[in-house]
């Protein structure tokens, strides 16, 4: 196998968990949680959720590259369907946050109405990815294991505490994001 196919095999999972799971949820604990003015909370959310959406188009593109050029054919997992639907939803969410809450910003009535769907969608899809995440973990090891690695092989090891760290996570970005619907921290300015 070239090189450079390698490369691609080993970037999907490299951006989509430094996009989607940890950008994603330091923007969605940046917003809830620092101390900071409101309009540099929102600018931070904003920012790191684009570099995070730009990272899951690029790993869902290198997937797309590996398939194609080892004459795999795409699509064709639970893991690659939630993750075409995760990152549209991703997208669309960007999209209206940007609109609404950012430029041109809707009126005080729209953002007050949309502000709790946003919050709820948000959190639905980052948990929809924690979770697809997982599904490729598993896909990597099932993939893996049929190409003769062994079960308690240090690769192996390796994808599953991966795997572990990442559920937990993720359950600490909840938590985290629910913990302060109830304990709201104060503002410094």
């Amino acid at each position: 196998m070239c090189l450079t196919i390698l490369l691609f095999l080993q970037l999907h999972p490299v951006l989509m968990l430094i996009g989607f799971i940890i950008l994603g949820g330091e923007a969605i604990m940046s917003y809830k949680s620092l101390p900071l003015s409101k309009d540099v909370k929102k600018l931070m959310h904003l920012v790191l959720h684009a570099i995070a959406l730009i990272l899951g188009i690029i790993g869902i593109y290198t997937a797309f590259k590996y398939h194609n050029e080892s004459s795999i054919v795409n699509l064709y997992s639970l893991h690659s369907w939630l993750g075409m639907g995760i990152i549209v939803l991703y997208g669309i969410q960007w999209i209206y946050g940007f609109l609404v809450f950012f430029y041109p910003e809707g009126s005080a009535g729209l953002r007050s109405e949309s502000l709790p769907w946003h919050v709820l969608l948000g959190l639905f899809v980052y948990i929809l990815a924690v979770g697809n995440a997982s599904l490729g973990f598993l896909e990597k090891l099932t993939f893996l294991e049929n190409s003769g690695l062994a079960r308690h092989g240090a690769e192996a090891y390796l994808v599953n505490f991966t795997a572990v760290v990442t559920i937990l996570y993720g359950a600490f970005v909840i938590f985290t994001v629910l913990n302060q619907n109830f304990y709201r921290v104060r503002s410094w300015n």
